[in-house]
């Protein structure tokens, strides 16, 4: 069956793989991101926020099947939270009334294993109360005090909780639409290419993300986890946060989440 789906970031990475195999699928796919797509919008400001949605109802004809948020960055920079936290609950919220109104709908975000690192509380604190004047003054005054990298782990820690908290919502649950998301170890990516290509980062990037089944991914991997719970297929689960990350979760935190 044909489905109309829009996937944030498709222009590379993770965005990119799962765009080219829902269209190998046969599936009609909108791509957003900042160039080389159907749409192009800066998720990190309130216009792009919305010229998203104003250009996928005008190419959709106000309805989707499938919505994946895969657009992400990783600055020592309030850029990381706007993008990862903001534009996402955005592009979510956004299209949600366009998802009702499709077939068997589903969305997902990407987060990161990275969310189960530590975070700054006022970062996650702030982007979970929807302020994000208080997220970007409080991502500012983590990279003053040396702690910029805190910021992707917090902006993917507080997307995370952001999908279980909506997920099970009227909103969500009660018009008939799942909600997940996927966080996926180190993947090799535009993104992560440099620090890989550092051997002193790497060194600690395997470190902190140890992978013990088959150790760094591709973003052909991530891509048909994304697929299959962006499909019909996927009846029940919603407000998962699904790691895909080599073993990586399971490592850093055992079985005491349990």
């Amino acid at each position: 069956m044909s489905r109309t789906s829009l996937v944030t970031g498709a222009a590379s990475g993770i965005g990119r793989a799962t765009a080219a195999l829902l269209r190998e699928r046969g599936h009609t796919v909108i791509g957003a991101d900042l160039a080389d797509a159907d749409i192009h919008a800066d998720l990190s400001t309130p216009e792009g926020r919305a010229e998203l949605v104003d250009r996928a109802r005008e190419l959709t004809g106000g309805r989707l099947d499938a919505v994946v948020s895969c657009a992400g960055v990783a600055h020592f920079d309030p850029l990381t939270v706007k993008v990862n936290h903001f534009g996402a609950v955005a592009t979510l919220d956004g299209l949600l009334p366009l998802l009702t109104a499709g077939t068997d709908p589903r969305a997902v975000v990407v987060g990161s294993v990275d969310s189960v690192h530590p975070t700054d509380p006022a970062i996650v604190d702030a982007a979970l109360a929807g302020d994000e004047e208080a997220a970007v003054a409080a991502s500012r005054a983590a990279v003053e005090r040396g702690e910029g990298h805190l910021l992707y782990s917090s902006s993917k820690a507080a997307i995370s909780r952001w999908v279980r908290r909506a997920a099970p919502s009227g909103a969500w649950a009660g018009a008939g639409v799942p909600l997940n998301a996927v966080a996926p170890g180190v993947v090799v990516t535009p993104l992560t290419r440099p620090l890989l290509d550092d051997p002193e980062m790497r060194g600690l990037v395997e470190r902190s993300v140890p992978m013990p089944l088959h150790g760094h991914a591709r973003p052909e991997q991530i891509a048909p986890l994304i697929a299959w719970l962006a499909s019909p297929e996927n009846a029940l689960v919603t407000g998962q946060v699904v790691f895909v990350d080599g073993g990586a979760d399971a490592v850093l935190r055992g079985d005491q989440v349990w």
